[in-house]
């Protein structure tokens, strides 16, 4: 049974070979937290039309979640760190391929074709940075590593479209053109680690995705539920009459909570199948009070619940994970947990969009009910 190491936390903060993985990874995160926006800004001023701008963004997900178990398959045939420093290598000559299209007044056609390539390497950095993380830090410390990431990640996923508006006043080219920069920038940072390779296909071992089964569980429902509250902090405000400026705090309350829940577990937590058990009770009753709960005290203390149990989940699955799968599958095996994780996501946004708002997160709560029956059926 694996649990932190208390008296590791200095042992973190002068790990080099972790904040080096840790800048790597940030930096190959930014772009995709500022596609998004990027992409509405770029259609919006090249063609008038801000719609091509969500297509665009629907295909490079659709690529994203398309392309991550071939990329990870791909990074442990080569080796994850030298992989994922051409994955990276692409994914800026694919995006610099697009901004110069988009200068060039190239059709719509083109722009959705040339959005697939860095989508498709995106979907594979998730796992082939994680694979990298087991390589760079030890068993004692991996699970406050996982945790301090996962409170990293919230000041990423904040400020790459803040960046996105800051550079679209000088030029609507110009984001694009910063991500690229920003996905050369991780290539530099990405830790040069030893890792196992596989070249033939017999000689691969199999993924265990059956004992894997209540860990990509608990990822999904983390998926499923999350999006339920991010995807509509506007609704969820205009249900209780409110307005922008209260979708706003909906977003930093949930922010915030889940930065506390993650430093607080990077300080005491355990990645026990109780500890996750715990969890997933927590994204039950949050998931209930979002849906049903009385006025602002209720949605509130809701959003507070999930953020609060986010990390510490994410946590506990990633390292639990980690002991499963063999050494030279890894970013596969982790490629097939982001997938999961994002088809959580996508179809609690899609639950959102077609059904009463109420529902969507007592969907969500519902996944985060079976993955806890799953665990407590099927422990591993």
């Amino acid at each position: 049974m694996t649990t932190i190491d208390h008296a590791g936390p200095t042992g973190l903060l002068r790990h080099v070979g972790y904040w080096r993985w840790s800048a790597g990874v940030q930096l190959a995160r930014l772009p995709t937290t500022m596609a998004p926006l990027a992409f509405t800004v770029l259609t919006t001023a090249t063609t008038g039309s801000y719609r091509l701008g969500g297509v665009m963004m629907s295909v490079f997900v659709v690529a994203e979640l398309l392309g991550a178990v071939p990329a990870g398959r791909f990074l442990d045939r080569i080796g994850a760190g030298r992989g994922i420093v051409l994955m990276l290598v692409a994914a800026a000559t694919g995006l610099t391929a697009l901004a110069a299209a988009a200068a060039a007044g190239a059709s719509p056609i083109v722009l959705l074709v040339l959005v697939v390539v860095p989508g498709v390497v995106a979907g594979g950095l998730s796992g082939g940075f994680r694979t990298l993380l087991a390589g760079t830090v030890d068993d004692a410390l991996l699970p406050r590593a996982i945790a301090v990431d996962a409170m990293l990640m919230e000041a990423v996923l904040i400020g790459g479209p803040m960046l996105v508006v800051l550079l679209n006043l000088v030029d609507s080219l110009l984001p694009l053109a910063a991500m690229a920069v920003v996905y050369l920038l991780a290539a530099t940072c990405a830790p040069r680690t030893v890792t196992v390779r596989v070249e033939q296909p017999a000689q691969r071992p199999k993924l265990p995705i059956g004992a894997a089964a209540c860990w990509l569980a608990c990822l999904f429902s983390i998926g499923h539920l999350l999006s339920t509250v991010e995807v509509a902090p506007l609704p969820l405000a205009q249900r209780l009459g409110a307005g922008e400026a209260a979708a706003a705090l909906i977003v930093a309350v949930l922010s915030g909570a889940s930065i506390g829940g993650s430093a607080l577990f990077a300080w005491r937590g355990r990645t026990t199948r109780a500890s996750a058990i715990v969890f997933l009770c927590g994204f039950v009753v949050g998931g209930v009070l979002a849906a049903i709960g009385h006025g602002w005290p209720g949605l509130l203390a809701g959003v507070v619940l999930i953020g609060v149990c986010v990390g510490p989940l994410l946590t506990v699955a990633s390292v639990r994970l980690q002991r499963l799968l063999p050494a030279g599958r890894r970013s596969e095996g982790f490629s097939v947990a982001f997938a999961v994780n994002a088809s959580g996501f996508g179809i609690g946004s899609l639950t959102v969009g077609l059904l009463p708002l109420h529902l969507a997160p007592l969907l969500g709560a519902g996944s985060a009910a079976l993955a806890c029956a799953i665990l407590v059926v099927r422990p591993s």
